[in-house]
């Protein structure tokens, strides 16, 4: 049986995951310009690479976050460095002024084609973990 998965595991899952991914010749992504379909397609690949080795609650649209498990509370995002993108949607404007309330893993890539292999090649540039309680205990009021 696969260990638990908790913070710590998911941000050195994340950074193997990277370390593999960006060697990957993948003939999936070869041609594809739409970064919304770049993005799932990592986000399921990591979820898949994350159930190879932890046991987890994996998440969906109904629960609203990719890895909802009470000590993860995490959603994923994969996004370009060429054309960045975000889709994290807020649920009131509570969540927009003070934070999601959960972490976010961000991946970004910078994707490439190689004709020659006829595969896609996603250099990983960066993959931060956002810790939902560092980013917002940091604010400050400023008196005006």
């Amino acid at each position: 049986m696969n260990p638990e998965l908790t913070i710590e595991t998911l941000k050195k899952a994340a950074k193997e995951f990277c370390d593999i991914e960006s060697t990957y010749q993948n003939k999936d992504l070869y041609g594809v310009t739409d970064g919304k379909a770049v993005g799932t397609y990592i986000e399921h690949k990591f979820q898949n690479y994350l159930e190879d080795h932890y046991t987890y609650d994996k998440g969906s649209s109904a629960k609203g976050i990719d890895l909802p498990g009470a000590n993860i509370q995490t959603d994923i995002k994969v996004t370009s460095i060429k054309q960045p993108q975000s889709s994290c949607p807020f649920k009131d404007a509570k969540q927009k002024i003070f934070g999601l309330g959960y972490n976010l893993l961000v991946f970004v890539y910078d994707k490439t084609d190689d004709p020659g292999t006829g595969a896609a090649n996603l250099d990983f540039v960066s993959c931060s973990f956002l810790n939902s309680s560092v980013i917002f205990s940091d604010f400050r009021a400023v008196k005006m």
